[in-house]
């Protein structure tokens, strides 16, 4: 975010939690019920003998250090007992597991995390658990990172590690902890200290959510206990390089660390296999306590020269093949001593830097125009692989390829389903926090110490190790708002040198530089507040050329459903009666306390609202046509023979928490005009007007190119009065993102009404529809003051007519709908709608949206539609599916509630 944006209570009762409990802090319901009260919180795990094997801690006993008067020795002892403490899942923050057990309110309604006391957390915190070993012959290590801030670690009574050495929240850490492990129960404690990302090189929120009152205290990654023989096996990873452009072969290296952890020579047999058919080896001899590097190559293993390999594309492009290395080393007579498995891609990813400066992509020799949008955990960093991968599918089904993920470096599970699903990531350090305290520049941040230096290089060494094989992973950025200092730099570019990191590095994701690594080829010249939709086509500012890295024109307001979920009658009178009020649910900075710039354009626009769903179904033409616009400008330009558009980040994607601000999709995975503004935007064969001179396109994502088309372009005052309609047959266009253009609208056409709707469709050589496109637009302009620009806005002078919506008759609307059980799982359903406008004038139904809702009428979520927010004339009709997870339902039967901006409300079955 750009610098700009300045930034216990004693339980009486007791309390019981079993292994079983902690699924109840995932983040999937933003409220979790109060466990059960009883004794005391036991949290054990059972730890097997076997080399290789890693096994996660399944849960904590937590408790505040102000609470807890006994020495570390006792706490961290096997059998202390937890009574009145509080259970915590294996990831899990302080807050997370406080609210998880009723202690504490949702956070996530209304204001109720200011009833939470920050006090609570200006002390250390103990996390203990407890894990049984049955052999202690084998060596135990605790391997973790994640932990916030910094902790002292004990166990079985002995500290084995201090808090200025596991300090950072990236820091990976290794401890071997063979000597002090028994057998049966043995106990490990973390005292936690306090988080400030302004001091720490840790995680922290900026200005997309109201940051939460611990600071994410706690250990938000797995702690593994691992086991291991004689011989440690670390470090496994495969070095890929790709034939270009032909794809026809691939040159694989596979490298680890081998170490002795005994008093005598060995030698150790490091084995392993890349996918069915592929295997190597080879005899390592070691010293006592000798740590080597052993690597595989083609040339002294040529099995790693793979002809026609098995290549990763993103989503849209190819298919996402991956392999699997699995790598073992064995002592003989001892058998495997240890093992490492993980996935890997074999795919090539490139960056340089076009003839205007700006990052233009390529994945495989193809061209790449980033089409991305902001990542967000939940605020609480509660983790719910259900919950991520449901947001993970939302992506690809809007056309967005790329995720960028500013800090908050999501668990490895999330780039296992990145990999999965297509979805280019772009991980890179956090701004205006400790991260960004020293800077290539004048400009002031928090200084560093000289103990903050080695915690940088080993958080970067610990994230390329962990991302370098993911080949969702496309670059890491080691700047945002400022790219890093001469000193900083090094540490991450010589870090990421001996990781093998494949793919470019980027200084910053602003207009900045850095000695080594160069200029970022990207940019960061918002806006980050509202904007007419006609902004984005000009090159300049936030337009559309280059490689803008976070931007979007603001406010994202929910669903009245969302909005009612998550906000109480006085803020949700407030919300649409009073544009000054500040908004919680919007923003901690000043700079976006209040929605009064975008509920003003909302007003001057399309008129005063009459209410709260007035209101709220204005936002929802205004974000669709905005977001719409955005994408489409972009992909427009992006074959632009003079400064091109290369690549784009919407701000964001989603925010974390229940938000009015910056979002493509709600906290409850519902979806809205922005959601489907997007949808239409980066549809794979596309047809789309341009508001700077009104020429209409065809844009063509797919691969192959597409020909026989034909484009018809209607103009229709508000009532349904054709006023303009010309047809363009034969026409043809290349693929990857290539556009031709079909026809220019004229500039003036008689009798157009002030507010007036254009229809853009979309036909192949056999007559079906392939896109259809509805505008609703002005004969009078918004106006910008380019001339008083700054880092978040520009202001609009005077706006669009588009108050003539007000005035469009009350369409007719039918809808049918069958719901059957799912082609390839049965866990999920599919329903199909058949949605008319059966009016007998001419009035189009503007904006027609479906929701999929349950017996009480609450949405069923989440869903993925084929198409949504329709646009119909009199005669048309449109078949739609929707998606989702049959036990959604609830048991109840499939219902359809059809709304638009025209059309009255109506529920209809779906059985």
């Amino acid at each position: 975010m750009f610098p700009s944006r300045v930034r216990s209570v004693r339980r009486e009762a007791r309390v019981l939690a079993v292994l079983g409990l902690l699924g109840a802090l995932v983040a999937g319901a933003p409220a979790a019920a109060p466990s059960p009260r009883a004794a005391y919180v036991r949290a054990v795990t059972d730890v097997p003998a076997t080399p290789g094997s890693t096994t996660p801690l399944s849960a904590y006993a937590i408790r505040s250090t102000a609470e807890v008067p006994d020495a570390a020795a006792l706490v961290s002892a096997p059998g202390y007992r937890t009574a009145g403490w509080h259970p915590a899942g294996s990831r899990s923050t302080v807050l997370a597991a406080l609210v998880a057990d009723g202690t504490h309110p949702d956070p996530f309604h209304s204001t109720d995390q200011q009833r939470i006391p920050a006090a609570d957390f200006t002390v250390p915190w103990w996390f203990r658990a407890e894990f049984t070993v049955a052999d202690t012959s084998a060596r135990t290590y605790l391997d973790f990172s994640g932990v916030v801030s910094a902790a002292d670690v004990f166990v079985n009574g002995e500290q084995v590690a201090t808090a200025s050495a596991v300090a950072g929240a990236y820091t990976h850490h290794e401890l071997d902890v063979t000597a002090v492990v028994r057998a049966g129960a043995n106990a490990v404690a973390f005292r936690i200290k306090p988080n400030d990302p302004r001091k720490n090189l840790t995680m922290g929120w900026l200005d997309w959510l109201q940051p939460p009152p611990d600071a994410n205290m706690g250990i938000v990654r797995d702690v593994l206990v691992r086991r291991g023989g004689p011989v440690a096996l670390r470090d496994a990873h495969v070095v890929t390089s790709l034939a270009l452009p032909s794809l026809a072969s691939a040159d694989l290296t596979v490298e680890a660390k081998v170490r002795n952890e005994t008093a005598g020579a060995v030698t150790a047999a490091v084995s392993g296999t890349v996918g069915p058919g592929i295997t190597f080896g080879r005899d390592v001899p070691l010293g006592p306590h000798e740590t080597k590097t052993v690597a595989f190559t083609p040339a002294d293993t040529p099995q790693l020269r793979l002809d026609r390999p098995r290549v990763w594309w993103p989503a849209g492009m190819g298919a996402q093949e991956l392999y699997e290395l699995d790598l073992s080393v064995a002592i003989s007579g001892a058998g495997v001593s240890d093992r490492a498995r993980h996935g890997f891609g074999v795919r090539s990813v490139r960056a340089p830097l076009n003839k205007d400066g700006a990052r233009q992509y390529s994945v495989n020799g193809r061209p790449l125009l980033v089409r991305g949008a902001g990542w967000s955990p939940d605020e609480l960093l509660r983790w719910d692989a259900t919950y991520t991968e449901d947001r993970l599918a939302y992506a690809r089904d809007l056309g967005l390829n790329t995720l960028r993920l500013e800090g908050h470096l999501e668990h490895d599970e999330f780039f296992d389903l990145a990999d999965r699903y297509g979805i280019l990531t772009l991980p890179g350090w956090q701004c205006c926090t400790k991260w960004e305290g020293e800077v290539n520049g004048t400009e002031a941040g928090e200084s560093w110490t000289a103990a903050d230096h080695p915690v940088a290089r080993a958080s970067m060494a610990a994230e390329a190790a962990r991302l370098r094989d993911h080949p969702s992973v496309i670059s890491f950025l080691i700047g945002s708002d400022f790219a890093p200092d001469a000193e900083i730099e090094k540490g991450y570019v010589d870090a990421l040198e001996a990781a093998d990191w494949p793919t470019p590095v980027i200084a910053a994701a602003s207009a900045k530089s850095a000695p080594l690594t160069g200029a970022s080829g990207t940019r960061m010249p918002g806006p980050y507040e509202w904007v007419p939709p006609g902004y984005w086509y000009d090159k300049r500012e936030g337009g559309a050329t280059g490689f803008n890295s976070e931007t979007s024109a603001g406010p994202d307001v929910p669903t009245l459903d969302t909005l009612r979920r998550m906000m109480s009658p006085a803020e949700l009178t407030s919300l649409w009666k009073d544009p000054a009020a500040p908004q919680y649910h919007r923003s901690p900075s000043r700079t976006y306390a209040t929605l009064k710039v975008y509920d003003d354009a909302l007003s001057g626009r399309y008129g005063a609202p009459a209410g709260l769903e007035d209101y709220v179904a204005k936002a929802q033409l205004a974000q669709y046509e905005n977001v719409r616009a955005q994408f489409e400008a972009y992909g427009r330009n992006a074959t632009d023979a003079s400064k091109p558009s290369t690549g784009l980040i919407y701000w964001m994607y989603n925010s974390g928490w229940t938000s009015l601000h910056w979002q493509l999709v709600d906290r409850y995975l519902d979806q809205n005009g922005a959601y489907f503004g997007a949808k239409k935007a980066n549809e794979p064969l596309h047809v789309q007007y341009s508001y700077d001179d009104r020429t209409v396109a065809v844009v063509n994502r797919r691969t192959a190119a597409a020909s026989g088309l034909t484009a018809r372009v209607s103009l229709f005052n508000t009532d349904g009065t054709r006023k303009y309609d010309r047809t363009v047959t034969g026409l043809g266009v290349g693929g990857d993102g290539a556009k031709t253009i079909a026809l220019t609208v004229p500039a003036s056409v008689e009798g157009l009404s002030a507010t007036y709707l254009a229809r853009l469709l979309l036909t192949d050589a056999d007559g079906r529809e392939v896109s259809r496109n509805v505008y609703w637009l002005s004969t009078r302009p918004d106006v910008l003051d380019y001339t008083e620009s700054n880092w978040y806005i520009t202001p609009t002078t005077a706006y669009a007519d588009l108050t003539g919506l007000r005035s469009m008759a009350q369409a007719s609307v039918s809808a049918t709908a069958t719901t059957r059980a799912g082609d390839d799982a049965p866990a999920t359903s599919t329903t199909v709608v058949t949605v008319r406008n059966t009016g007998t004038g001419n009035t189009p139904a503007l904006l027609t949206d479906l929701h999929l809702v349950d017996g009480k009428d609450t949405p069923v979520l989440p869903v993925r539609w084929s198409d949504n927010q329709i646009s119909l004339w009199p005669g048309e009709s449109a078949t739609l599916t929707a998606t989702y997870r049959t036990a959604d339902l609830h048991g109840s039967a499939p219902r359809i509630r059809i709304s638009g901006w025209n059309t009255p409300k109506a529920t209809v079955p779906a059985g």
